[in-house]
């Protein structure tokens, strides 16, 4: 009983996914918010940069972006120090 109650609500998600996929706009065809033009307009005179993307990851979001550094640091140096451990 309960592995039916478990497939009905997996099916029911995966429906639901579906369906609003369907909603999608298609491929190639962006929709640009406010912030977007507000990147492309002012990137390259408020961070001396000429790449969009490269002024929106490290000015505009950068403590985002050493936070993610730091997170894959540590978890670098601990699958380092596990695998230590087990050559031992």
């Amino acid at each position: 009983m309960r592995r039916w109650i478990v497939l009905a609500a997996f099916l029911i998600v995966a429906g639901g996914l579906l369906l609003g996929g369907a909603r999608m706009r298609p491929f190639g065809a962006p929709r640009f918010d406010l912030m977007d033009r507000y990147f492309n307009a002012w990137s390259q005179t408020e961070t001396a940069t000429n790449n969009v993307v490269t002024a929106v990851v490290f000015d505009y979001r950068g403590y985002d972006t050493l936070g993610e550094a730091t997170v894959l640091f540590t978890a670098v140096i601990g699958v380092a120090l596990i695998l230590r451990r087990l050559k031992r």
